[in-house]
């Protein structure tokens, strides 16, 4: 066997030894057990029977889910895009024959648990049946945080007990005194109309209703806020948004949010914005209807991320940022949308935005029989929680100073239909 070993290393060939590093810092993280994806690749037992789709899901670059341009100008810190090398390494693998090498190398599947270290405050969700089959609408929580003071955050995490049936969680920081869903009992879930949850008072601004804490959707990674933080008041709840979608099997979920706080107050308040199209009508048939939407900033703010979501309709998605000298500058070029994984594409070097500036989302969708994703495309489609139906939604973190007055943009959205040609 060691002769064998070598002979391989001396004629160059691509072993699992080659493999492994590979597999390990680009698949394993959702390909082993608990984790999303359908199998786990953890060994050469396991990855071996996979060798040629592999290779095929690779070259069509389809694995591992990546959907923004590699070819687009702003660098982003998560991409999970393979370089040429690791490429190479695969097919090579792969051409060769999946020659074992040293098969006892083990990838390293993370530790159950949190990946971020104990939290200072863990907010749990109670057991929830999920169906096996149908549709489940949206229910929501309200949990009761009890701190003693005001409090900064520098990170948060989800632990999704269930995630073959979790569409998606989003965790909302609700002040005290705030009108959103302030009829609802804690503690309990329960579905809320859209009544329920558009309800504010005239004079409220968005922060004093409720701001975005952290969501959680496929292809969710913790990524804390560094130096930053967000803010969570003395007497906030945590409202939880949740969406199950059955797998045909019944099951429970019991997901924990853990939250860890900053030991000194930061310099800087992070954000999360929401611009939104709720009012946009895609018609029958139309390959690629466009929806618009925008965030014009009232002050300086830095720009962390942006996360594009639409769902089995989205084709394609495009941030562009225009200063207010006039200058146009690409954000984000997401080509293909991939409604399975729902990607925050973080900055690897925040950018700096004068008062003035506004962030254009153009959100593009496919309600075509070419969509093979496409639930029914003689259907018009509305904005709508369930993923039959749609949404434009531009998620925009950005950071500012932490004494500041939170009310740092104005959102607008507009509908209009793809232009026509003769």
């Amino acid at each position: 066997m060691l002769l064998l070993l070598a002979a391989m290393s001396a004629l160059g060939a691509t072993t699992f030894s080659d493999l492994a590093p590979v597999i390990e810092k680009r698949c394993v993280g959702c390909h082993q057990a608990g984790e999303i994806a359908p199998m786990p690749l953890t060994n050469y037992e396991e990855i071996r029977p996979w060798a040629k789709a592999i290779r095929a899901a690779v070259l069509r670059k389809s694995m591992p889910p990546w959907s923004a341009n590699p070819a687009q100008t702003v660098h982003l810190a998560n991409s999970r895009a393979l370089s040429p090398k690791e490429i190479d390494t695969i097919t090579s693998w792969v051409d060769a024959g999946a020659p074992g090498g040293n098969t006892a190398i083990h990838t390293s599947p993370r530790a159950a648990g949190w990946r971020m270290g104990k939290p200072d405050l863990v907010v749990k969700v109670p057991a929830h049946a999920v169906a096996a089959t149908g549709v489940m609408e949206y229910v929501f929580l309200v949990t009761a945080t009890d701190i003693p003071a005001d409090k900064w955050i520098r990170a948060a995490e989800w632990k999704i007990d269930q995630p073959s049936v979790v569409h998606h969680m989003n965790a909302f920081i609700r002040p005290p005194g705030s009108s959103y869903l302030k009829d609802a009992l804690k503690g309990v879930t329960y579905v809320a109309t859209r009544a329920d949850r558009a309800a504010r008072r005239p004079d409220e601004a968005e922060t004093d209703r409720r701001e975005l804490l952290l969501g959680y959707e496929p292809g969710y990674m913790p990524i804390g806020w560094e130096n930053r933080g967000k803010l969570l008041r003395k007497g906030s709840d945590i409202v939880f948004e949740i969406h199950y979608t059955p797998n045909g099997k019944a099951t429970q979920d019991s997901t924990e949010l853990g939250i860890y706080f900053a030991t000194t107050p930061p310099r800087e308040r992070v954000l999360t914005l929401t611009p939104a199209d709720a009012n946009f009508n895609i018609p029958p048939g139309d390959p690629a209807y466009v929806s618009k939407i925008s965030a014009t900033f009232t002050r300086d703010v830095e720009l962390i991320s942006l996360q594009p979501h639409m769902h089995f309709r989205g084709k394609a998605f495009v941030v562009t940022l225009r200063y207010p000298d006039g200058r146009a500058v690409p954000l984000l070029d997401v080509p293909k949308y991939d409604f399975n994984w729902q990607t925050t594409y973080f900055l690897a070097n925040p950018m700096k935005l004068p008062a003035g500036s506004t962030i254009y989302y153009t959100a593009v969708f496919d309600n075509s029989s070419n969509n093979r994703a496409n639930p029914d495309p003689t259907k018009s489609v509305q904005w709508g929680d369930q993923s039959f139906e749609e949404m434009n939604v531009g998620f925009t973190e950005v950071a500012f100073p932490a004494n500041a007055d939170p009310d740092v943009a104005t959102l607008s959205g507009t509908t209009r239909p793809k232009p026509t040609t003769n």
